[in-house]
């Protein structure tokens, strides 16, 4: 069965959805998105996506294209007549189509695009076994990396250069030696003593759905954890290093430019956590 898209009200196939040409979120990348991941048939962090597309649109002065709960229906048809019940939802918000001038247009309709997606845990998993490698490269983004817009190309460099050097992930440092985040995940640490760190949530990251989850999770589990901001350094010669993200869940990491991180295997702690998540999203 071809896949189908939803577009500005219309279900229609794959292959065949459009945009205009003078979409702003194709000439001036003003658009912002959300991705949520499907497990089951269930949504996983769905109204914490939903927020944050919100809040995106809302920092960046964009109408929504409709309301939350006619959204919502929107979102299961275009699962339900793809039949995703294990994937990913993809949705984009652009502020629509207007002549190609740099301010705001007064009477643009916003844009709104959904395409689903089936795929599998068990590539997740298998990576997850072996742990996975990162590099470490300069963050050239912009300084409101909290909106989730569709202007990635620093995030697309980044990530190539992982992929250049076989790594699975690039994590980005700031001017004055900090990790960032990864080009499209959450970068947490375990230090010597054993404490969970990843960096606060500010401007300088995107608040991952993902990581907000697995604080929640954590702080059930009375596990603690220190937000704060922590340098290349500290990454280098941590206990453990993983990742967090809607496609990768809780990844564990082995191998950082080239420094293999604790034994070389997976850690006990984030392969615990990583057991923790995926039997909340199965639940």
């Amino acid at each position: 069965m071809s896949r189908i898209a939803y577009v500005n009200g219309q279900y229609v196939p794959h292959g065949e959805a459009a945009v205009h040409i003078e979409d702003r979120g194709y000439q001036f990348a003003d658009g912002v998105y959300e991705v949520i991941p499907i497990v089951n048939g269930k949504m996983i962090g769905e109204q914490g996506h939903m927020d944050r597309l919100w809040r995106s649109m809302d920092e960046l002065q964009m109408d929504a294209p409709m309301a939350p709960g006619p959204m919502k229906i929107v979102m299961r048809e275009v699962l339900r007549q793809n039949k995703v019940e294990t994937g990913l939802i993809y949705i984009q918000v652009t502020r629509g189509v207007a002549p190609r001038d740099h301010p705001f247009p007064l009477d643009a309709v916003p844009s709104l695009v959904m395409t689903a997606k089936k795929t599998s845990m068990d590539a997740a998993d298998a990576k997850a076994d072996k742990g996975v490698s990162v590099i470490t490269t300069p963050d050239i983004r912009w300084n409101r990396c909290d909106i989730k817009s569709v202007a990635l190309l620093p995030n697309v460099l980044a990530k190539q250069a992982a992929k250049e050097q076989g790594a699975y992930e690039a994590f980005q440092y700031d001017a004055d030696g900090n990790i960032t985040e990864g080009s499209s995940t959450n970068a947490w640490i375990v230090d010597q003593d054993g404490t969970l760190i990843t960096r606060p949530t500010s401007n300088s990251i995107l608040a991952g759905i993902t990581r907000a989850e697995l604080l929640d999770l954590l702080e059930k589990e009375g596990i603690k954890v220190e937000l704060r901001a922590f340098s290349k350094d500290e990454l280098m010669n941590a206990r453990e290093v993983f990742l967090t993200s809607s496609s990768s869940y809780v990844q564990p990491v082995v191998e950082v430019d080239g420094k293999v991180i604790g034994n070389g295997k997976p850690g006990s702690i984030s392969s615990n956590l990583r057991g923790i998540f995926k039997s909340y999203m199965q639940n």
